[in-house]
Formats: C-alpha cells, sequence, structure tokens
C-alpha cells in the first residue's frame, strides 16, 4: 500500500495483535494520548487528502482502519476482504485479482479461519462468509467497492457490540461513504487483462433542504477467467441518504448486487502411489471447464457418458458458476438525547436467491448410484438429455429482518455503553437435478428450469439475541480501563419439506428436523490504555467469545446437516459451541531521528494467546464427491487448540519522498487433543478408530508471514511495490501433507493530471496496476477436510495488468 504524506503514525493492531503503519493527513495528526477515545466515523469531504490506515481508536483492543480511497490503490473494484490481505497476520486469498470470487476464498487471521469471525456493514451483520449462503452476504455484493469509505480489522476479538453469531476470532467492519457536500460526480473505467472491463459511476446530489444529501452508484464488471472462459462480474447499486440536524442523524441505505462468478475448479492432490489408484498421477495445475465449447465435452466423455478413469477426481465439468442477486437496505437513526447521551436505533432488511450450480457428468463416482434410486434400470443419459452431463443446484433462498439498538452515555470519567440486537432469518437451501439436454445446451448465466429430482430440501427458521453493557472508565489522564460482557443466545428450528431418499446421501438416512438453542450468559471483557513518557502507549485485553452452531440445512458445520434424527439428537445432547479466551498485550509509538537517510521510525510489537475450546470438525469421507453427490460429513467437538504468536512491524521514513514498511507475524496454532471418527471390527470386537492430531498444527494456517511495501512520493506521481510472504502450510489434520511457500509482488503507478479550471472534469488519474509481478507459480488456496492422504488446491493466478482512468465531475 502506498503511504502517501511524509508523516507516518505506528497504528494499533486488532486484539491478536495485527500491526499496521498510517499515513496521516496534516490537519488529522492524532495524539497517542487520545487514542483511548471511542472511533468515530470520519466525514468525507471532497478534497480530504487520502490516507492509508487510521487507528480506530477503539479504547484497549487495537485495530487498524483502512480507508476506501486506499483500498482503489491497491487495485480498483477491490473487495474489502482482499484488501486487508497486506495487513500484518492476515491471510485472503482467491483465484481472481479483486476477491469477488467466493468459492475459492480462504481467509485465517492469527490461525482463525473465515467463518470464526464476524463481519458487518455500517453496523448490519453479514453472517460468516460461507460459501453456501445462509444467514448473509459478502462485503463486496452488500457495497460497491469505490463507495467504501473505510474497513476496521480487529483481529483477535471484535467489540462487544459487533453484530456476530461467529466473531470468535475478531472482525472485519467494513462502512460506506457517506455522501459529499458539493454537487458532482464520479466516473471510473477500468480495462486490462483477460477481457477485464469496469465501469464505476456515482452522482452525489450535494446538501440540499438545508441539511440532506444522498448519492448513488452504479458499478458494472466483465472478466474472463484466467484458465477458461467463464467470463465472472455483474452488476451493483447503492443509494445512500443522509439528514443530519441538531437532533440527531438520519441515514437509509440501499444496495442491489446481481452477480455471476464462474468458478474456479481445484485440484485435488494425494500421497504419490496412494493405494495404487491409476489417478493419482493425474494432478494438473488447473481444472478449467469446457464452457463454451460444447463440442470439446460432449468428445471428453465416451459413448455412455464416462470420463477418462485416468483423471480420477479431476475430471472436467462443463461449468460451474456462483448466481447471487441480493437486495439490502437499512435505516438508521443517531439520536442526541442530551450532550453527553446519544441513542442509536437501526432497522435491516436482506434478501437472497441464488444457487450453486454445476454442469458435470453422469457418471462421476457416485451419481449413476443415486439416479438409479429415482430412474431405477433406465438409460441415465437418455433420462439427462442425451449429453452425458447433468446440472445440480443448491438453490439458496434468505429472508432476514433485524434491529440494533444502542445507548451511549458520558458520565463523569465513565463513558457507558449498553446495546440489543435481534435478527429473525428464515433460510433455505434445495438441492435439484436439471436435465442437459444435447439439442439445447445450457450456460453459466442461466437459470436452470423443469427439474427432474429434488434431492433434498431444508429449511431453517433462526433468531438471535444479543445484549451487551461497557464501561470505559478514564482512571488517570493516561490511563483508561475498559470493561464489559455480553450476553448471546440462538434459537434456531429445523424443517425438511422434501427428505432424501434413504441412501441416496452418504452416510446419511435423513436431514434431522427439531430445535436446537445455544446461549451464554457472560462473555467478559476487560482491557486498559497507558500512554507512557515520550507518547508510547502500551495496551492490554482480555475477552472471551463464542461461535454459535451454523444453521444450515445443505452442509457444514450444521447440526442439521447431520445424516439422521439419533445423530442430531445426540448432537443435541452432547455437543458445546465453540468458545475462545483471547489475551494480548503490546507497545506501540513513533519517533523522528536523524540516523543517516532515515527520519522516522514507527513501530508495535504485540503477543498474544489464545485458548480455543470445544473445536468442531466436520469428516467427510471424500470431499471432491461429497460437493457433488451430497452427503453428511459427522460434525463432533475434538478438543482444544492454544495459539501462540507475535507481530512486529516498522516503517522507517526515508526523507519527503520515500518509505518502506515491513511486518513479521508469526502464529503458532496446535491441536491439543485426539479425536475418533469411526471404528474398527477385528475378530468381532470394534475399537473406535483414533486420528492423531494432539501436538499437531492447524492446517492451512501459516506459521510465518511477511509483508513490506516499498513506497515512493512525488507529488502528483506515486508509485508502491507490495510484497506478500507466505510460509509453508500444512494440508491435513495430521501434517502428513504440505504446501510450499510463496512470495508474491505487486506494482502500482499513478499520476495525477492538473485539468485547467474551465474544464467540466477534476482529478483526472491514470494508474496503473500490475499483479503477480514475478509471475510465481504454485498452491495459493489450501482445502482441508481430510485427516491424511489427500487435499484440495487452486493455482496462483498468472501476472495480470490493469489501468484506470478516474475522474471527477
Amino acid at each position: 500500500m502506498l503511504i502517501k504524506s511524509a508523516r507516518h503514525v505506528l497504528l494499533a493492531a486488532s486484539a491478536f495483535g495485527v500491526l499496521a503503519i498510517a499515513s496521516v493527513a496534516q490537519a488529522a495528526d492524532v495524539p497517542l494520548s487520545a487514542a483511548v477515545e471511542p472511533a468515530a466515523e470520519p466525514a468525507e469531504p471532497a478534497d480530504a487528502v487520502e490516507q492509508l490506515l487510521v487507528t480506530s481508536l477503539s479504547a484497549t483492543r487495537s485495530a487498524v482502519q483502512l480507508s476506501g480511497s486506499e483500498m482503489q490503490k491497491i487495485l480498483p473494484g477491490l473487495s474489502p476482504l482482499k484488501a486487508i490481505q497486506t495487513l500484518p497476520g492476515v491471510l485472503y486469498v482467491t483465484a481472481d485479482p479483486w476477491g469477488n470470487n467466493e468459492q475459492n476464498t480462504s481467509l485465517f487471521i492469527h490461525g482463525f479461519n473465515g467463518q470464526q469471525l464476524g463481519y458487518t456493514l455500517d453496523g448490519v451483520p453479514l453472517g460468516d462468509q460461507s460459501y453456501g449462503n445462509y444467514n448473509g452476504l459478502s462485503p463486496q455484493r452488500a457495497v460497491i467497492s469505490e463507495a467504501v469509505g473505510k474497513v476496521i480489522l480487529s483481529s483477535g476479538a471484535g467489540s462487544l457490540g459487533t453484530a456476530s453469531t461467529s466473531n470468535l476470532g475478531g472482525a472485519v467492519e467494513t462502512f460506506t461513504s457517506d455522501p459529499r457536500a458539493q454537487f458532482g460526480g464520479q466516473l471510473n473505467e477500468t480495462v486490462g487483462s483477460y477481457a477485464t472491463t469496469r465501469t464505476f459511476l456515482r452522482v452525489d446530489t450535494g446538501t440540499f433542504g438545508g441539511n440532506n444529501t444522498a448519492y448513488f452508484a452504479y458499478a458494472h464488471q466483465d472478466a474472463r477467467a484466467w484458465d477458461f472462459r467463464g467470463h465472472q462480474g455483474g452488476d451493483q447499486a447503492n443509494l445512500k441518504y443522509v439528514r443530519d440536524g441538531e437532533a440527531g442523524k438520519l441515514t437509509f441505505y440501499l444496495s442491489y448486487s446481481d452477480k455471476i462468478e464462474p468458478n474456479e475448479d481445484g485440484t485435488t492432490r494425494y500421497i504419490p502411489g496412494r493405494a495404487g489408484k491409476p489417478y493419482d498421477s493425474y494432478q494438473p495445475y488447473t481444472r478449467p471447464f469446457f464452457y463454451p465449447d460444447f463440442h470439446a465435452a460432449l468428445d471428453y466423455l465416451d459413448a455412455a457418458g464416462n470420463y477418462p478413469v485416468s483423471e480420477g477426481e479431476n475430471y472436467r465439468n462443463y461449468f460451474s458458476a456462483a448466481q447471487r442477486t441480493d437486495y439490502l437496505s437499512y435505516l438508521k437513526y443517531d439520536a442526541k438525547l442530551a450532550d453527553n447521551v446519544t441513542w442509536s436505533n437501526q432497522v435491516y432488511y436482506h434478501d437472497d436467491h441464488g444457487r450453486g450450480i454445476v454442469a458435470g457428468p453422469i457418471r462421476v463416482a457416485g451419481l449413476p448410484a443415486l439416479f438409479n434410486f429415482y430412474f431405477p434400470n433406465q438409460d441415465l443419459k437418455k433420462v439427462f438429455g442425451n449429453s452425458g452431463y447433468a446440472t445440480r443446484t443448491t438453490e439458496y433462498q434468505i429472508d432476514r429482518l433485524g434491529g440494533i439498538s444502542t445507548l451511549n452515555a458520558t458520565i463523569g470519567d465513565h463513558q457507558i455503553e449498553a446495546g440489543f440486537w435481534y435478527e429473525h432469518n428464515k433460510s433455505s437451501a434445495y438441492r435439484r437435478w436439471y436435465p442437459f439436454d444435447v439439442n439445447h445446451p445450457t450456460t453459466p448465466y442461466d437459470v436452470p428450469t423443469g427439474w427432474l429430482i429434488t434431492q433434498y430440501g431444508s429449511e431453517i427458521d433462526n433468531k438471535v439475541y444479543q445484549f451487551h453493557i461497557q464501561d470505559q472508565w478514564r482512571i488517570r489522564e493516561n490511563l483508561v480501563l475498559q470493561g464489559g460482557f455480553k450476553s448471546s443466545v440462538q434459537d434456531a428450528t429445523g424443517a425438511v419439506p422434501v427428505q432424501p431418499i434413504v441412501g441416496s446421501l452418504v452416510n446419511s438416512t435423513g436431514l434431522p428436523v427439531g430445535n436446537i438453542k445455544t446461549k451464554e450468559w457472560f462473555l467478559p471483557q476487560l482491557g486498559a490504555v497507558w500512554t507512557l513518557d515520550g507518547g508510547m502507549e502500551a495496551f492490554v485485553n482480555v475477552q472471551k467469545n463464542l461461535r454459535h452452531f451454523q444453521t444450515y440445512g445443505g452442509g457444514g458445520l450444521s447440526p442439521f446437516s447431520l445424516g439422521s434424527q439419533a445423530a442430531f439428537d445426540q448432537f443435541k445432547r452432547t455437543a458445546e459451541p465453540e468458545t475462545a479466551w483471547t489475551y494480548e498485550a503490546g507497545v506501540r509509538g513513533k519517533r523522528e531521528v536523524a540516523f543517516g537517510p532515515i527520519t522516522g521510525i514507527d513501530g508495535q510489537l504485540s503477543v498474544y494467546h489464545t485458548d480455543f475450546s470445544n473445536r468442531l470438525l466436520g469428516v467427510a469421507p471424500s470431499a471432491a464427491a461429497i460437493s457433488i453427490i451430497g452427503g453428511a460429513a459427522i460434525v463432533q467437538n475434538v478438543g482444544a487448540v492454544k495459539t501462540d504468536g507475535v507481530d512486529l512491524a516498522l516503517t522507517l521514513q526515508l526523507g519527503d519522498h520515500f518509505s518502506f514498511y515491513d511486518a513479521v507475524s508469526y502464529n503458532r496454532s496446535v491441536y491439543q487433543d485426539d479425536y475418533t471418527s469411526g471404528s474398527t471390527t477385528v475378530g468381532g470386537v470394534i475399537t473406535p478408530t483414533v486420528v492423531r492430531i494432539a501436538g499437531k498444527k492447524v492446517p492451512g494456517s501459516p506459521e510465518w508471514m511477511n509483508k513490506f511495501v516499498a513506497s515512493a512520493n512525488f507529488g502528483a506521481f506515486e508509485a508502491q511495490l507490495i510484497g506478500d510472504y507466505v510460509g509453508e502450510r500444512f494440508a491435513t489434520y495430521t501434517n502428513d501433507l504440505k504446501v510450499d511457500s510463496y512470495l508474491l509482488l505487486s506494482l502500482q503507478v499513478s499520476y495525477d493530471f492538473q485539468t485547467p479550471a474551465n474544464w467540466p472534469i477534476d482529478n483526472l488519474k491514470l494508474s496503473a496496476n500490475v499483479t503477480n509481478l514475478g509471475q510465481k507459480k504454485g498452491d495459493l488456496n489450501v482445502t482441508v477436510s481430510q485427516p491424511a492422504g489427500s487435499y484440495s488446491t487452486f493455482p496462483i493466478p498468472p501476472r495480470q495488468g490493469f489501468v484506470t482512468l478516474s475522474t471527477r465531475f
């Protein structure tokens, strides 16, 4: 990330100790002694100086803030989640440069995966980011990238008021930008590799009627995937209205997103020579689908519809895609009840319709047996349209309505906050199979009609109640103590309007129905911030968090995806939700120096420890098979994880034009217990099968990461070189397989043209971005589902380049 101004501040990291360096505008030089004040959403004048990171100033937990303008420097149109990958301790990878494609996303922050974090937009909960929609949507669907005002990352323990049932290990809060005070607009156009085009348009009304402002924004993106000919993208629109008066601030927001993302298929990798399987040696770098070459897809299969046996689980599909349409809206009023009392009330609604869709061979292992349940003794090729392919969908629907109420009062040296969050979510997942007519082939962009099979249909009614209260007490001028707790309850009821035929789902005799409630009345937090001599700061924080059970009837770590009613009832009696105690401490500060070319040093050191209990694990017999056929994993508590880590970051300011930022992160997350999975029978004696993982490291999460940013600034010209080193990662629970480390480089250069005063446009800027500058190859994303022997991976995308012309008018 480009550190633009000549003055830099090392900023707070999130509660696990994430570190960051900030560029601060001259008019916004915040003393460290102010870092205990609560965060305030900054105003956004049209001529504001761009900032890289600004501390959220949120009491005892450290946090980092990335501005929307700096997101666009990394790459125009970037996902808010992709933007935070440059921060220490964060691993976020996906197959496309923008971070839009959700199927192959992998996010780890200090040992916790993406489904163990919390996500919000302007305070509205976005769910746990599971690929199979059931309780939210991704930030990149909730807001257009160019309309993001800021992103705040708390990497260890989100604030007590975070509206989330999954923020076991922290939170990512995205905020939309406010309307501008002056009438005007913005038009950006991006073109680049693989036929990429992206258009962004924003029109601001300016202030009208005394204290009203609004804007409308629209974005369209289309980009061909780098290893197949499917085009990814879609349309988005945002509307935001603000009325800011003496009595309070009224905000209305409406977002529409219609995206279709043809998916990259992962490659399954095995231990060489595993059981002598003929396809062990076939492990391609990519698995591109055939679309739109239907003739090649037909030639790929033999007359009976069989794909080449030698390719095993790495066979090729005709296409696959994620189709998602979302409407998200909220109405919020921040009332100023008194000089020292504010009361915020927000209601929101989210509607989602979408599907995951795959058109693949009908003779994938397990499919003939499945189809024979529905079409016994029939020619399956003819049944499904005589092409040798069938279309399988998982069809999602979400209907969420919720409200958040927060009261803040400052009484003497105490700042007291109390809040309540309620959400009612109705979600469903239906698995269906459609014919694929040889004479009328469909595309990844079509909504299939006329299903032959509804394999199952699950519907969940879920209610969440969450309350929190905290006190921030300024004991002395340089010492603040913060303490509080939250209570959280989730009440979910599942129904199955369409039960699968017994035996048609792997490991399943039928999906369960019933009610399951989880609750934790006391989740405490205690922390402190000291301002030391010389402007240094020290902080400490201790917090307990909870992750409620997923409430999804189509897979995942959900009790409603278990393989029988008995398994559900047993889980309900014995299973516990995941909990974690997080401890962190650190120091941070900055100094101006005169040491050769070095004119300033900023730095932060933080250490953290986490005790993670009641870890849930889903063990599937074959990840590749279940992803197509459907089936139930065994979900169970499998013990504890202990995590220790250190983050160290430094920025060297090299005069007025250059700076160099480097951050090293070490994280060691280790399983504490073995677990049992199935059993073996020898001589009539049944013996549980023990999987030996005690002492093994959590797979998918690297121990070592290093991020650097080399920046140059000469007036209108800016440049930055970003490096992202990710250490080797284990790829199975028993650590018998792992993937190599990699270093990715990216480059950004830009120039701001001075436009004549009589021109109708301002701020004409031309920028160029290059990703994977060194053309590195290797494993980017690791999908872990097996104790040993195999895993799935997605490759590192090749070098890509983009040019953006942006204007204001």
